[in-house]
């Protein structure tokens, strides 16, 4: 996807604060962040939205959670806590059309969110 933010940042061509990466997923701060940690899980597999993924793309929205599991643990969350958010459309959020999951915690959360 040629003008996808989040694929120019996969590929290097736009710079971002790189956090985690390998060879399907990548992790950067956010750039307005919500909370004192705010982190972006994004697969490099470009998604416009959640009702994107199909069946076979299990394996890799599984490591998500995994994912972020690690980075929680390296940013101290573990026992204070912290939220994985996925916005999918405009009408809930979504500001950037390639699937991404935000990592928010350092802070109480409230509920309901929004």
């Amino acid at each position: 996807m040629e003008n996808c933010l989040f694929c120019k940042i996969a590929s290097g061509t736009i710079e971002s604060e790189m956090v985690y990466s390998d060879e399907h997923l990548f992790a950067i701060k956010d750039i307005n962040p919500q909370a004192p940690t705010h982190l972006l899980i994004i697969p490099k597999k470009h998604f416009a939205t959640l009702m994107d993924i199909e069946d076979s793309d299990q394996k890799l929205m599984g490591s998500v959670c995994t994912v972020a599991k690690s980075l929680a643990k390296k940013n101290d969350l573990e026992v204070s806590g912290f939220r994985l958010v996925v916005n999918c459309g405009s009408g809930a959020g979504q500001s950037v059309f390639h699937i991404h999951f935000h990592l928010l915690g350092g802070r109480p959360m409230k509920w309901p969110p929004g």
